[in-house]
């Protein structure tokens, strides 16, 4: 803007003294063009007295360099001339100033003269003897007038250009100045130019528009920020180079890439085939659901297209972590599986128990035992059933439950006497240490923990060895001398129907079953269980209510 100024300031300072120049000439012209009349004429008069007085003897010894000097005879015969013959010229009756003379006294013309080539300012005046003197001197034009000015009209020239590229510079710098000091954030607090108070607060107007669109746009923009990103799934868009548009935290979480973010290109960022496969599938316009094994967990990938008005602007993908859905499933299918083998085993010896006494196949001193057989299996049965409906109730979260102050310790008591038995006929001693300690829960669920833990510590010890609960600072420990659980297996001993010794578990019984109802009612009561165990030296199991 500021060369734009300079231009036009320096152009119109240029074109403004060339005009001037102009014009000067002009009435310099025009000036010296009276006087040089003027004094014509004057000459003229005089050299009329002159003839007047002498005759041609006026003409001995006059200078007229300057002048050119005729005198005609009243019929237009040339008497006398200065410069040519006066014999061989022309009559010159009818020249105006000639005509003008002879009829009012005086008479003046400017005239190109074809004979010397140049043009001529005439004045004529009548004699008293009707015979005219007339004048001439050439006129300068204006093309003259500039040549013989030419030195100081350069002069002046320069000097006005070098006067014009100064003060443009000054100019346009103080026209400019003001203008990038404007402070377009507060645009109404400017005072510099009147002119500009439209453009400013017009500019106002847009600038509040604006503020109060990014505002808006801000907060929807955090809004969906808070939203994908509390969101348990991992959300990715992509633009049609498959770059990342927006990845959530749990995106990032599930393909391990912290530091993933806008313009990454995802199939570099993993390159799961699935994943790939899925990119692929949402960039050739196509919904797609694949499952994924992504850093060990299993992903179930949503991928769909992003549509726009010229075609597939991109895709969007959703991940969905099915790894705990997929393990209960698994569960539910070993869950099944072990139930039908758990009670078929007890069906099949009681089915084949009561077919050999049906068919009288079983001697009068065999029938108290194998009743004993079939009370035993219908025992195991009855313990199993009621093991699976106590577990499918605390699934469920037990919300019909009845909960009370319980103390632990008077708890642990009632175990250990109702376990007297089992322990004795073990060759297991009990033994309980620690005060009492009130947690507030659900009798029937702490006392079914306390109990499994001990069953458990009893059926799994040795002969000789020992059963210890204490119970302190709202934790109950079970610790015990038994065989002990080697480390690879700790992680599943709360699995439904898991055993630790499969020989040693079928000659103890147990529906295998115990540690899972422990796990269950602990997570009601939102109790932490830590087992340590030792392989031949025993296990330490902590419930921390």
């Amino acid at each position: 803007m500021t060369k734009r100024i300079f231009r036009a300031v320096c152009a119109a300072s240029l074109v403004v003294f060339a005009v001037t120049m102009l014009l000067i000439l002009g009435a310099l012209y025009d000036y010296f063009s009276s006087i040089q009349s003027s004094r014509l004429k004057a000459e003229t008069a005089l050299a009329a007295q002159g003839v007047e007085l002498s005759g041609l003897r006026y003409f001995d010894g006059l200078d007229t360099a300057q002048y050119r000097v005729t005198w005609i005879a009243s019929d237009g015969s040339v008497l006398y001339d200065s410069v040519s013959d006066s014999d061989a010229m022309e009559n010159h009756l009818l020249r105006q100033e000639i005509q003008e003379a002879m009829t009012t006294g005086f008479g003046e013309s400017t005239r190109y003269s074809s004979t010397l080539m140049q043009r001529f300012l005439y004045c004529a005046q009548r004699l008293s003897d009707g015979t005219v003197i007339r004048l001439s001197e050439s006129h300068g034009s204006v093309l003259l007038l500039l040549i013989g000015m030419i030195r100081p009209i350069l002069i002046l020239m320069v000097v006005a250009a070098v006067l014009s590229f100064i003060l443009a510079g000054r100019l346009s710098r103080r026209i400019v100045e003001p203008l990038n000091r404007l402070n377009l954030e507060e645009p109404l607090e400017n005072e510099e130019y009147d002119e500009l108070a439209p453009l400013l607060r017009r500019i106002n107007s847009q600038q509040t528009q604006l503020r109060q669109q990014a505002a808006t746009l801000r907060q929807k923009q955090n809004e969906l920020d808070t939203i994908v990103g509390s969101m348990q799934e991992g959300m990715v868009l992509l633009d049609q180079r498959g770059k990342i548009i927006s990845i959530n935290r749990s995106a990032k979480t599930l393909l391990d890439a912290p530091y993933a973010g806008f313009g990454d290109q995802l199939l570099t960022v993993s390159r799961n085939p699935e994943l790939q496969q899925a990119v692929e599938a949402a960039s050739n316009g196509q919904s797609t659901a694949i499952r994924a094994e992504l850093q060990g967990r299993i992903i179930q990938i949503s991928a769909a297209p992003v549509m726009s008005e010229n075609g597939i602007s991109g895709a969007a993908m959703v991940f969905f972590d099915i790894t705990q859905r997929e393990k209960a499933e698994q569960q539910r299918r070993e869950f099944t599986a072990n139930v039908s083998h758990e009670l078929k085993t007890p069906l099949q010896s009681i089915s084949g128990y009561s077919e050999l006494m049906k068919l009288g196949m079983v001697k009068p001193e065999d029938v108290q035992p194998f009743a004993g057989k079939i009370y035993g299996e219908a025992q195991r049965l009855i313990s199993l059933v009621e093991d699976i409906i106590s577990l499918s109730h605390l699934d469920e979260g037990g919300k019909d439950l009845r909960w009370s102050d319980v103390d632990l310790y008077a708890s642990a008591e009632d175990v250990i006497q109702s376990l007297t038995a089992l322990a004795a006929e073990s060759q297991v001693s009990l033994a309980l240490e620690g005060g009492h300690c009130q947690v507030h829960g659900v009798p029937e669920l702490i006392h079914g923990i306390l109990y499994n833990l001990c069953d458990n510590a009893i059926k799994y010890n040795r002969p000789g060895g020992t059963v210890t609960v204490t119970v302190e600072d709202r934790t109950v420990t079970v610790k015990d001398t038994g065989i002990g659980i080697p480390p690879e297996q700790l992680d599943r001993i709360f699995e439904r129907f898991y055993r630790v010794d499969k020989s040693r578990s079928k000659e103890v019984g147990g529906t295998g079953l115990g540690l899972s109802i422990v796990k269950h009612a602990a997570k009601i009561h939102q109790a932490q269980i830590d087992v340590s165990s030792t392989v031949g030296e025993g296990t330490v199991i902590a419930v921390h209510f």
